[in-house]
């Protein structure tokens, strides 16, 4: 059995109670595939011997578990470790050992976000803060012990599971008469459903080990965004722009985390569409999921 042909595959889906988590196990299970999602209650990642037992059996597994407390993790270091890079390694190794494909999800963070154009796949990574340290030895460690693993970063998403900016800011553009939004950080808002969409996709092309980057295309600011999710939202509240000095948090944010798409084409495999089409086609889902 491939991840080419059409026969149903084993899936195992790590963190499967968050955002992304949910969306990839739903679209997975769509595509015909056997699902198995576990959330945080059902497999502790920092457990190699739990992780060695789950994964095995299964043809594919995606880790979508992971400390994504951007903030805390600059005085929890140690935990997010554990979580990001021990757990991921656990993840890794236990993929190589039963022959299962990973997906291993990771995050713009890696790079400082001091650029000026999207980052390529082979970028030199510089990470500013303790969360994206953290995802860097996680992917080091995945791309170590299971070669042929699929990391695929991601940023800026959003969806109709979890909490979510797109979601925020509908809900306080109801509540506010006028919204205040940092215009000083460009990115690539993500819906969850695409990014678990374009890891099926990836899977059954049966692309070569690496790092994908997995965002929608084109670019945005956080404030621009929040102008298209209050238009969406029906709501006419004024969305004024400011500055990342303005709000005083403990983990730098990147100002810059457009990431390229070349490696996606030269496998054959088409990137999420542009970010303001996708929100969209996402924006019924998402808000009407409040």
């Amino acid at each position: 059995m491939t991840s080419g042909d059409s026969t149903t595959q084993r899936w195992v889906v790590l963190g499967a109670a968050g955002m992304l988590g949910q969306d990839v196990a739903a679209v997975a299970a769509a595509a015909g595939h056997e699902v198995t999602g576990l959330r945080r209650s059902d497999l502790d990642i920092t457990d190699a011997s739990a992780v060695l037992d789950a994964v095995a059996g299964h043809d594919v597994v995606v880790n979508c578990a992971a400390w994504t407390a951007v903030d805390e993790a600059e005085t929890h270091e140690a935990e997010a470790f554990a979580a990001n890079a021990t757990g991921s390694a656990h993840v890794a190794r236990a993929a190589a050992a039963s022959g299962t494909r990973m997906v291993h999800v990771s995050t713009d963070y890696v790079f400082g976000g001091d650029g000026t154009t999207p980052y390529p796949e082979d970028a030199p990574v510089s990470p500013r803060s303790a969360y994206g340290r953290t995802k860097v030895a996680g992917e080091w460690a995945v791309r170590a012990l299971a070669p042929d693993a699929l990391v695929v970063r991601t940023a800026w998403l959003y969806g109709a599971g979890g909490r979510c900016f797109p979601r925020t800011i509908a809900r306080a553009a109801g509540e506010r008469d006028r919204l205040s939004v940092v215009d000083d950080q460009t990115g690539q808002p993500t819906w969850t459903a695409d990014l678990a969409d374009l890891i099926v996709r990836l899977v059954a092309a049966e692309t070569p080990g690496g790092v994908y980057h997995g965002t929608s295309s084109g670019a945005v600011t956080w404030c621009g965004f929040a102008r298209e999710v209050v238009a969406a939202s029906d709501h006419q509240t004024p969305v004024d722009a400011t500055t990342s000095a303005a709000y005083q948090l403990p983990a730098p944010r990147p100002a810059y985390s457009v990431l390229g798409h070349d490696r996606l084409r030269e496998v054959g495999v088409e990137p999420i569409g542009d970010w303001a089409e996708r929100w969209k086609a996402a924006a019924p889902v998402v808000l009407g999921a409040q």
